[in-house]
């Protein structure tokens, strides 16, 4: 049986928020921790039946940038319960309300951009 270990570094300003994000696998080629501005990590306690969540991301993360990530993890969100599931219909409802919702912000960003 093989371990892997993710490590994660967070640094945080004297408020408690978040300066930067790094993160490192020992069964990955990369040499150095990888940066990142934003991360969201999800667990299952089947106990509870309830998710356990760790969401933080850096004060220099932009808000085009949290909407990017937002619609990129919704779109693997969509292909995860998808290939566990074989729900094909969900799967596309997932995508269509993610496309929306990114849709919805850029017509927001563009109107407001506008009226500067």
């Amino acid at each position: 049986m093989n371990k892997s270990t993710i490590t994660i570094d967070v640094v945080t300003d004297e408020n408690r928020v978040p300066d930067s994000i790094s993160w490192s696998a020992s069964d990955t080629s990369a040499e150095h921790a990888q940066k990142a501005k934003a991360m969201m990590i999800s667990f299952w306690d089947s106990a509870d039946k309830a998710a356990l969540r760790i969401d933080l991301w850096t004060k220099d993360m932009m808000v085009d940038e949290m909407a990017d990530f937002f619609f990129q993890t919704m779109m693997t969100m969509a292909d995860t319960y998808g290939r566990a599931t074989k729900y094909t219909e969900q799967v596309e409802e997932m995508k269509k309300f993610a496309h929306d919702f990114y849709e919805k912000f850029k017509a927001k960003n563009l109107k407001e951009n506008k009226a500067d």
